[in-house]
């Protein structure tokens, strides 16, 4: 096995092993349902690991977030988040530097919202913080929901208006009118939190 400062177990994959290369791994797991994989910083550990069995490993080691690889994030972007108390309830939302965490905007609380409607109106405003500063950086979202939404330039909610969130539904009208008039470049990039961890921008609630 070529020389490498990190090793890659594939518990659970298109082919299981140990692997020199993140590229080697990613074509092992991607796509591959509920894979099972990890780093390592030297051989013999990963030797050990892969051993165990998943498992085994877990078992063992005690997993903690601290575990997540790293590998695959582009760090040169902004991160975006929601969390709502209650669903509906109330509900905030914010935008961070990716690799630094350092909050960029941060809107809310408002009553009687949805994480849904958060994680769409954090994404619009990212993407409007970032046109207004000519940037084409690409955002992150652990939301496949509102990362449709933005494709569909329509916030789908089955929320319904009253005298709580009026002002909630103000913002969302905004959004969209924003995303129907405007063009932008910058990707929007899901989050993997399984691989990761939790999203930079979010709220330490769980």
């Amino acid at each position: 096995m070529a020389k490498s400062s990190k090793y890659y177990v594939v518990w659970e994959g298109y082919e299981p092993g140990i692997y020199s290369s993140w590229n080697e791994c990613k074509l092992k797991i991607q796509n591959y349902p509920n894979a099972k994989y990890k780093s390592f910083s030297s051989q013999e550990v990963a030797k050990d690991a892969y051993a165990m069995g998943f498992f085994g490993y877990q078992k063992q080691k005690k997993l903690t977030s601290t575990s997540f690889s790293t590998e695959g994030i582009e760090w040169k972007s902004i991160a975006v988040d929601a969390a709502s108390s209650g669903n509906p309830g109330k509900m905030e939302y914010r935008g961070v530097v990716t690799k630094t965490k350092r909050v960029l905007f941060h809107m809310g609380p408002f009553p009687n919202g949805t994480n849904n409607i958060g994680e769409f109106l954090a994404l619009v405003h990212g993407l409007a913080f970032l046109k207004d500063k000519k940037s084409e950086l690409p955002i992150y979202t652990d939301s496949k929901i509102a990362m449709s939404w933005i494709r569909q330039k329509k916030c789908k909610t089955k929320l319904n208006k009253n005298s709580k969130n009026e002002k909630l539904f103000e913002l969302i009208k905004r959004a969209e009118i924003w995303l129907s008039k405007n063009t932008f470049k910058n990707p929007i990039l899901k989050w993997e939190t399984k691989s990761w961890g939790e999203i930079p921008a979010d709220f330490g609630r769980k």
